[in-house]
């Protein structure tokens, strides 16, 4: 009854997010005007409904998906790893995703169109993945501790290249080299929503098969494996298709940081540690911390937008902050 009270409130929260972050922007919008347009009445052919229905609708439906999808990463890679910092910038798939993009924009150019910065920030994640897999075989050790420290040195590697390639590449591209790896939700279009959907997808797929075994993972490694649970094995798929997700997700908004690792703290004090209610419940949340940043990022210096990564970091040295402190 608690979580079904939990799920409503939380679907709640963020339909109205929804309305709020197409409502808000540089040029705020009737109320009115909004409903109609979404409802598809006469609204939806006018200026403003176009604004609606082609640009702040795409861009809401993105932070939604991309915002759930971290947090569900986070609450994976936090259980395997058994580290409660843990996230996508800790395993170096940020900074990959990273390094692709700012590649595509100071050397290469808009090769494909449209999608040739969500393929390069894809290709790099990838990259980045296969990197931190590839040397924790040859460490001969998969434990979170060995994964950990692998996924720092590909991240630190990764970041390396992409100062490089800031330096070193067309200086009159830094502007946008810098909002994209700030993170921001500029790049929403309907055709590039299904990739965003294919992430979420994969880690609530992933999550909903496995959510038994995570449980177990709880109670520690040795008693996982008198439960007949392969841990390194499931480590080693929670990290592949984390990876595949967050390349996803960065391919198309840029590095938004701190939303994996904040979530699934808010999640657990509302739910508890089980899998079963906690990927709902931080799905909502990430959802919800995302909208309300975007809004945020969008209103602070009106006109002018802010990264939304700006929010999102702010907010996470504050929580982590506070995370330390209660601890101590």
């Amino acid at each position: 009854m608690r979580l079904v009270l939990l799920a409503t409130v939380g679907v709640l929260a963020v339909a109205v997010l929804v309305i709020a972050a197409i409502v808000v922007g540089s040029t705020p919008l009737p109320l009115e005007t909004v409903i109609g347009a979404l409802a598809g009445g006469p609204q939806a052919e006018t200026p403003l409904g176009r604004i609606v229905t082609d640009l702040r609708l795409p861009r809401a439906l993105l932070a939604l998906l991309t915002g759930a999808g971290l947090g569900i990463v986070g609450c994976l890679l936090q259980t395997t790893t058994r580290n409660d910092l843990a996230d996508p910038f800790l395993f170096g798939l940020s900074s990959g995703a990273a390094a692709g993009a700012v590649f595509v924009i100071t050397v290469t150019g808009d090769l494909l169109g449209i999608w040739t910065l969500p393929a390069a920030a894809f290709t790099g994640g990838t990259a980045a993945s296969i990197v931190v897999l590839a040397l924790t075989a040859r460490l001969g050790d998969k434990g979170p501790a060995q994964l950990v420290l692998a996924g720092l040195a590909v991240s630190f590697l990764f970041m390396a290249l992409t100062n490089y390639l800031v330096f070193a590449g067309d200086q009159r591209a830094a502007h946008s080299v810098l909002f994209w790896t700030l993170g921001g939700l500029g790049l929403a279009r309907w055709e590039i929503l299904p990739v965003a959907v294919a992430g979420l997808a994969a880690v609530l797929a992933f999550a909903g098969l496995n959510h038994r075994r995570l449980d177990a993972v709880l109670a520690g490694e040795d008693t996982a494996r008198t439960l007949g649970i392969d841990v390194g094995r499931l480590r080693k798929m929670t990290f592949l298709v984390c990876a595949f997700a967050t390349a996803a997700f960065v391919s198309l908004t840029g590095v938004i940081g701190f939303v994996g690792l904040m979530v699934p703290h808010m999640a657990r004090a509302l739910t508890g540690p089980l899998h079963g209610g906690l990927i709902a419940i931080a799905a909502l949340i990430g959802a919800a911390l995302l909208l309300a940043s975007d809004i945020a990022a969008r209103t602070l210096l009106a006109p002018q937008e802010l990264p939304v990564g700006i929010v999102t970091t702010a907010l996470g040295a504050i929580f982590v902050l506070a995370l330390v402190g209660r601890r101590s």
